[in-house]
């Protein structure tokens, strides 16, 4: 007897698409911190059952995404000082080595293609979406990272991105930006330069400032 594929199972199915339409939404900022999710508001949201819905939930709480409670609220992560440090600590950690293994790749067509993303982080400031900022931010490090070629290790780093998204969009807040990250014009620079201290140097400074400023 032949084992249905995932692919072709409608539950599987829903499952996948409300978890990775949920993780996304985490991850670019557009939930609060705080914010409460029902599994009954996913399930009309996205028009499934429940079953897809408490997947998806169950698959987000243990990636640190979504916080379970001991009576069962569901909500997105409100970290403390401490965990914020440890995950600013990780990034200082994962995406400096990142870039660094990116560098030897890193050819005109891919510092093109980032000096074109950073122009679409600077029209987000100037609308100021915070949302919209978010995404095309990560998009810009994922960018450079997928150079590396060290798919295990930027799956660590999207695990960071996802538990944070939603603080990153009470810093940009917090923060008022005007401008676009002054770093991403340093790890420009260095890559053109073929600079790994500055560019490790760079990417490590635009990664952490942020959640420092807030963990302190």
């Amino acid at each position: 007897m032949l084992i249905q594929s995932r692919q072709n199972d409608p539950v599987g199915s829903a499952h996948d698409r409300v978890y990775r339409a949920l993780r996304t939404r985490i991850m670019h900022g557009e939930m609060e911190p705080g914010q409460a999710l029902t599994l009954r508001g996913i399930g009309k949201e996205f028009g499934v059952s429940m079953t897809p819905a408490r997947e998806a939930v169950r698959r987000l709480v243990a990636e640190g995404a979504l916080f379970l409670s001991s009576s069962g609220r569901v909500s997105t992560p409100e970290l403390s000082s401490e965990r914020l440090e440890e995950l600013a600590a990780l990034r200082a950690l994962l995406e400096p080595e990142l870039s660094s293994r990116a560098l030897p790749r890193a050819h005109f067509a891919l510092i093109d293609r980032l000096e074109v993303i950073n122009a679409g982080v600077s029209q987000m400031v100037a609308r100021h979406d915070a949302p919209g900022y978010i995404r095309m931010n990560l998009e810009f490090h994922r960018t450079l990272y997928l150079r590396a070629q060290a798919p295990a290790m930027l799956a660590m780093a999207e695990t960071v991105w996802l538990q944070v998204g939603p603080t990153m969009r009470s810093l940009y807040g917090r923060l008022r930006r005007t401008e676009p990250p002054y770093h991403h014009k340093l790890i420009i620079a260095a890559l053109k330069a073929g600079d790994e201290p500055g560019l490790r140097l760079a990417v490590r400074t635009d990664v952490t400032q942020g959640l420092r400023l807030l963990a302190s």
